[in-house]
């Protein structure tokens, strides 16, 4: 037994701390899903349509069940049926690309047709390339335009459509209009790992082990989807290497699951980079319309932000663009609307900043060319129309220090010298340019629960079904625990990323930290006041477990988000098309920064996304066969160390912190990195060449076109 003492220690949040895992990393001890050992372990390859639609006419799977090493091929007519008439963690059905080998239509090109189940990976993979399968095939349609007159709004996790005031009243009172379309294509996670999975029955349990952001998420799920009691299901995912929203409930798990109750072994199921461009969700192409009325001195009268995006024909997904400026401007008239279509595509899914990353960009290109337009500075524009409460949900703002942030990232980044006219800079056959975009990114918290144990040995131990994708959220929750329990961290044991640890937020929407650490801090203060200094704690140790979910009902209805400024200069060459970002800098207001080091690391790695967005990132689908050119990273370009210039990014004071009805002051900042990104580096072009990008990404022959006044840029 061990006697509870008390000392009060310096706070460890707010000061910089290596990954405690971080050793594990690099040494190779931290073994990630698809690589963990499993005695009989056989291998799943699922095979996907190779057309767009039709139905499944035959399969031919004799010959590839007497292949050496094949154990079995499920598909529609022999797989095991599951029920997929439930509304799970999202609140709605899911998607029936979950629903494997249920029926014979297909309604996408990458739709999943089989998995061919062997010994090895490589015989699993042999087999499921040499399965015939022959198809009804019918028309299909992948054509995504803005001009489609079967797009109809969508709801989503927000309305579809806001609207107040008279719109073409004010625009035909404004003295200065911008009416304009911006696009940006379809977009790709591109995750270093692999989704996997490894399912196996033990004990009369499902045992699961999963690369994903949400264990119990992806458990409930498994649960509907077999009719299993929850109890019955166990999924952990200890390890991940990136989400980015990605990686949910998918159609692997159930395979490896199917498989596992057929075969009654461990069965692993791997998606390839290829297969995932099919069935790992990706952002959806947006076309969105800005219409923009101001007064002389740039104060919006009239603001109009229409976005289209797609979704699949058998499940419903919004990309939420127009939601953008719910929060950022206000107007007299003010509309928006997010509206779909139903192409015969894959469903989209969450992807870094959902609506806020294709939203800022045609916002904040918007607001840049209004500023032109005005003759006033990008910067005073935006100060001019900051609200004083939300413009759509008229509730205020828990801390709004977007000023703040534009003031100190204009002093860092030398903005007060900058000539506002374009294409004067130049070095050699360099034109050169800045540009700055606002961001934006709510602050939400979702119910968790967290059990916090005082150990016999003096140590402490934390469960919680959180997931670190690679944020650095084991060691920030472990510096908030520290806290919360007035003890050093190399005192507290962070475990995560197992569902029996019962329900918590998932890694997503920039409220996995913020939810989990109240619910830690909940315990541990529970827990301290239990532990009565002098006292013996038992060889079971003292536990407790708390429940976020009254707390957070309760908390009191403002608008809550974090908040930042970004700074950009490119160097353009109109003769080769080359753009080159030079420097970048974010400044953000992001309530209170639990690890400097890991925090930086997410905002950095945000703002490196949207050099990605804006000058390379684009899937492009072939409409003759409904399928994409180049499904990898070969065809699919994102930004690599040659295109990644000296970026800073840093924080300023945010008022939220300050917020009595919030007791951990904590905000997401996954995402807010990549909002408002890509704007500044389209202003930024703008602001080197004089010509306005509104598609990306921007291309060399766009570039180069645009130089010609060719439209087609």
């Amino acid at each position: 037994m061990t006697t509870t003492t008390t000392t009060r220690l310096k706070s460890a949040v707010g000061t910089a701390h290596i990954r405690v895992e971080g050793r594990d990393k690099v040494t190779g001890a931290a073994r990630y899903a698809g690589e963990i050992p499993f005695a009989e372990l056989a291998h799943g390859w699922l095979v996907l349509s190779t057309v767009a639609r039709g139905r499944i006419r035959a399969m031919e799977t004799a010959e590839i069940l007497a292949m050496p090493g094949v154990l079995a091929v499920l598909h529609h007519g022999n797989a095991p049926r599951v029920d997929s008439d439930y509304v799970g963690l999202l609140g709605g059905p899911p998607d029936p690309t979950c629903a494997l080998f249920q029926q014979d239509r297909v309604p996408f090109m990458g739709w999943p047709v089989a998995l061919v189940v062997a010994e090895t990976s490589e015989q699993a993979r042999e087999a499921a390339e040499a399965l015939v399968v022959e198809y009804d095939v019918e028309p299909h349609d992948v054509g995504f335009t803005a001009d489609r007159p079967d797009a109809y709004p969508v709801d989503g996790h927000m309305p579809a459509v806001t609207a107040k005031g008279d719109l073409e009243a004010e625009l035909a009172a404004s003295a200065v209009v911008v009416d304009e379309e911006y696009t940006t294509p379809e977009e790709h996670h591109s995750m270093m790992e692999p989704h996997a999975a490894t399912a196996l029955w033990e004990g009369g349990r499902l045992e699961v082990v999963d690369s994903n952001q949400g264990t119990t998420w992806v458990a409930g799920e498994l649960a509907n989807l077999f009719s299993l009691d929850p109890a019955s299901v166990r999924v952990r995912s200890e390890h991940v290497g990136g989400g980015f929203g990605s990686k949910g409930a998918r159609a692997h798990q159930v395979a490896a699951v199917m498989a596992a109750t057929v075969l009654q072994r461990p069965v692993r199921v791997v998606l390839t980079r290829r297969q995932m461009f099919s069935l790992a969700g990706y952002r959806s192409p947006t076309a969105q319309r800005l219409r923009l009325g101001a007064g002389p001195d740039g104060r919006l009268r009239a603001l109009e932000h229409r976005s289209l995006s797609l979704t699949s024909s058998v499940h419903e997904f919004i990309e939420p663009s127009a939601g953008v400026p719910r929060v950022m401007y206000d107007a007299d008239a003010h509309h928006t609307a997010n509206r779909v279509v139903r192409l015969d595509v894959p469903t989209p899914t969450f992807m870094r900043a959902p609506g806020e990353a294709p939203g800022s960009f045609a916002l904040e290109s918007a607001l840049d060319e209004l500023a032109e337009k005005c003759g006033i500075d990008p910067i005073e524009l935006r100060a001019r129309n900051e609200p004083e409460r939300g413009p759509v949900s008229g509730l205020p703002f828990s801390g709004r220090n977007l000023n703040g942030c534009f003031r100190e990232g204009a002093r860092r980044f030398g903005w007060a010298d900058r000539d506002p006219r374009p294409g004067l800079r130049t070095e050699g056959r360099w034109l050169l340019g800045t540009g700055t975009a606002a961001a934006s990114f709510p602050a939400g918290a979702a119910p968790s629960t967290a059990a916090v144990t005082a150990e016999a040995d003096g140590t402490f131990t934390v469960r919680i079904s959180a997931a670190d994708i690679g944020t650095g959220a084991r060691t920030a929750l472990t510096l908030v625990a520290a806290d919360a329990l007035e003890a050093a961290p190399d005192r507290v044991r962070v475990r995560i990323g197992d569902s029996d640890f019962g329900p918590a937020m998932i890694a997503g929407g920039s409220m996995g930290t913020r939810s989990w650490a109240w619910a830690i801090t909940a315990a541990a203060g529970e827990l301290r006041g239990r532990l009565v200094p002098g006292c013996d704690i038992p060889p079971e140790g003292i536990t407790v477990r708390s429940d976020t979910t009254e707390a957070i009902g309760a908390l009191e209805k403002k608008e809550r988000h974090t908040f930042g400024a970004q700074f950009a200069e490119v160097a353009v060459d109109v003769a080769t098309g080359e753009v080159r970002v030079r420097r970048m800098l974010g400044i953000f207001a992001a309530g209170r920064i639990v690890n400097p080091l890991t925090a930086r690391n997410q905002f950095l790695g945000g703002m490196t996304w949207g050099i990605s967005m804006a000058l390379h990132e684009e899937a492009v689908r072939d409409r003759a066969s409904g399928g994409h050119y180049g499904a990898d990273l070969a065809g699919y370009h994102v930004a690599t160390h040659a295109d990644v210039p000296a970026i800073e990014a840093d924080w300023i004071e945010d008022p939220a912190t300050d917020d009595p009805d919030d007791p951990v002051g904590i905000k997401g900042i996954g995402e807010i990195g990549i909002v408002g990104a890509a704007a500044a580096i389209a202003n930024a072009v703008w602001h080197a060449t004089g010509v306005r990008h509104r598609a990306l990404p921007i291309r060399p022959d766009r570039v180069i076109l645009a130089g010609t006044g060719d439209p087609r840029a």
